[in-house]
């Protein structure tokens, strides 16, 4: 069974729980697609085969509804009915096909590769390729600007067509901060990482707090900082009356050497929740992590709030804390290479075989 229901000059047709388009806040686990006259979405989290959809302009999107939701769906969005009607995909093939090629526009994007949680990354080309190859089966359902993005360009590298479709592309302000937690024992092999780029080192000053954890996802591009849940430690030692703190983030495991300027992480450290007293710098790639060390105020002995982003972009609504969110998308990224899941993409499959040896 599926709902239809109509707002604001938009037709939704929602099969239980699913994200959708229209939604305040993009879920982490959302994947969308753009297609004649709609968007479709799915959750990754849940194998349902059947999408969301948000319809803008019924008339196109019959070129499909019917293969999709069946006919007695089609007649129901043209007749103006609301309510829930039995839905039965015409072309089951074309309905899993559509899941898998958003699925590969998510992994593009939100993929969790990590050193620290042993998740190897996906090889892009691979996943280009499948994009491309998924795009054609879909051509009947797929917008003009999902096509026409698979057309060779003039420009070198792989054509990029899903920025339009991940809210980790979406430009907004540096909000949405992980809070300075009390001090514990990050995990070994992350703390084996700060030391390696010059986190707690004996000799520094008397050690006021230290702690470890995970980022904001949504601030930095991928491929550049690692998607552990332990990726990120801090150390704030404190000499003379000043205290210093000590930024490391694991780097990305297919992290290039050479990263632009324009995407290079920086963190900003909160020192007054009362104030908008805070400081900023640029974190530096040095071996397999990136690190950073900031001054702060002599009235500071430590921070308040601590925030890793790449200046511009990240939402500009303010998400709640995610990081059980992320915990679940880790979790769903190891049982997919562990085997727990079929049909695997080739990216993934490629990553499985070779993780005995990450």
């Amino acid at each position: 069974m599926i709902r239809l229901s109509r707002s604001d000059g938009l037709l939704t047709i929602t099969p239980g729980e699913t994200p959708l388009v229209t939604d305040a806040l993009a879920p982490l686990d959302a994947m969308v697609l753009e297609v004649v006259g709609a968007h479709l979405s799915w959750s990754v989290l849940d194998d349902r085969q059947l999408p969301a959809a948000v319809l803008d302009d019924r008339e196109a999107a019959q070129e499909w509804l019917w293969a999709v939701y069946g006919e007695n769906v089609a007649i129901a969005v043209a007749d103006g009915v609301d309510g829930e009607i039995a839905a039965e995909s015409v072309r089951p093939e074309l309905v899993a096909a559509l899941r898998r090629l958003a699925y590969a526009h998510w992994a593009s994007r939100w993929w969790p590769a990590s050193t620290v949680d042993d998740i190897p990354a996906l090889d892009p080309l691979l996943l280009d390729d499948e994009i491309g190859q998924l795009s054609e089966m879909c051509e009947m359902v797929l917008a003009d600007s999902e096509l026409l993005s698979l057309t060779p360009s003039d420009g070198d590298g792989p054509i990029d067509n899903s920025a339009e479709l991940s809210p980790r592309r979406i430009a907004g302000p540096e909000a949405s901060s992980q809070q300075s937690r009390p001090v514990f024992e990050s995990s070994t092999r992350a703390d084996d990482y700060a030391l390696a780029a010059g986190g707690k080192q004996p000799g520094d000053g008397l050690i006021v707090a230290h702690g470890s954890g995970d980022w904001d996802w949504r601030r930095c591009p991928p491929g550049i900082l690692d998607a552990g849940a332990e990726a990120l430690s801090w150390t704030v030692t404190r000499t003379s009356g000043i205290s210093t703190a000590r930024v490391t983030v694991v780097a990305a495991p297919d992290c290039p050497r050479h990263i632009p300027e324009h995407l290079r992480p920086h963190v900003r450290l909160d020192t007054d929740n009362r104030t908008a007293a805070a400081d900023t710098a640029e974190l530096h790639l040095r071996t397999d992590s990136w690190s950073a060390e900031i001054q702060l105020p002599e009235s500071a002995e430590t921070f308040t709030t601590l925030t890793v982003f790449v200046p511009g972009l990240g939402p500009a609504t303010t998400y709640p804390d995610e990081s059980a969110m992320r915990a679940r998308i880790r979790d769903f990224a190891r049982s997919r290479l562990t085997g727990q899941a079929g049909d695997l993409l080739a990216a993934e499959s490629a990553a499985a075989e070779s993780d005995d040896d990450f």
